[in-house]
């Protein structure tokens, strides 16, 4: 493309996943102070003192602040489509918390995940799901804010009731029939754990798509970073790479996600693995996603 993707997109990075070793405050004071990107995603803060912190670099920003209740979720082990009535509370409890969080930190909404079902359960579980986000999206709502869901593995790591796409679409579908401050998030780096492809995934989540991550994954059992890892482009045994970020943007592409009035937020969700240093993937993944667009045919 010879235009900017800037034009398209708020490119942006999600800070706990980027700087997963350093000082929170000192990582968003790197991100915000990088003009590659448009938009950061943070997430629970330990304190007050940090949070307010934050705010302030944030609001002095002009970046796009972007909250994710994924880490909330999964460091308490908690559940929103939980069977058990009051295990689902507390995850809801935890979820309304974060959207308080959000709006204090200036994010127009909250990204979350299902959480984790048993195959005799599943219809079940599906139901206390949409309790939990119908909840959520009408607090939201008071606040003029969005809720959305992330589509994770459904078997192979997270195990997360949403899930493949076309259960996916299905929720998505019910969820508006109620609340149009909902959509879904989707992720390059969970399409090979689920089986499935871009053209797959966006053609069938197309009407209720808000949000967009990019990243790498290893499928293959046995092999280091298995599962839902997010290691660096060009990881051993890894499934994407340059060719499969260009069939990504070529498929967004072609199904009208390029909106230059209302660009979507595209963060590249990658990680160091082990010892491996934190500038030196970011710059990897920066490299990757410049070529790919560079590919993508005007």
């Amino acid at each position: 493309m010879k235009e900017s993707i800037h034009k398209y997109f708020q490119v942006g990075t999600i800070q706990w996943m980027t700087h997963p070793k350093r000082d929170v405050l000192a990582s968003i004071r790197t991100i915000v102070k990088d003009d590659y990107f448009d938009a950061i995603e943070v997430k629970m803060f330990a304190d007050d003192d940090t949070r307010e912190a934050a705010r302030r670099i944030l609001e002095q920003s002009h970046m796009k602040v972007c909250y994710g209740a994924q880490p909330r979720l999964l460091g308490s082990g908690l559940n929103p489509n939980a069977i058990d009535e009051a295990d689902r509370l507390k995850a809801e409890k935890a979820l309304l918390e974060a959207v308080d969080e959000a709006e204090y930190l200036g994010a127009g909404g909250i990204a979350f995940l299902a959480g984790r079902w048993e195959q005799e359960t599943k219809e079940l579980a599906y139901e206390q799901l949409l309790k939990t986000t119908r909840c959520l999206c009408g607090y939201a709502a008071q606040k003029g804010m969005a809720v959305e869901l992330e589509v994770f593995d459904y078997d192979m790591d997270k195990a997360a009731l949403i899930g493949p796409a076309p259960y996916a679409a299905r929720f998505a579908a019910d969820m508006r029939t109620t609340h149009n401050n909902f959509g879904l998030l989707v992720d390059l780096s969970h399409f090979p754990t689920t089986y499935e492809n871009s053209r797959f995934v966006i053609r069938c989540l197309r009407p209720y798509i808000t949000h967009l991550h990019f990243g790498n994954a290893v499928v293959k059992p046995g092999c280091a970073a298995f599962g839902d890892k997010h290691p660096r482009f060009g990881f051993p045994d890894s499934a994407n790479d340059t060719a499969q970020l260009l069939d990504y943007l070529r498929v967004l592409k072609e199904e009208g996600f390029f909106c230059a009035e209302d660009p979507l937020v595209l963060s590249m969700e990658v990680t160091p693995y082990e010892d491996e240093e934190e500038d030196l993937i970011l710059a990897n993944t920066k490299r990757v996603l410049n070529r790919a667009w560079a590919l993508l045919e005007d």
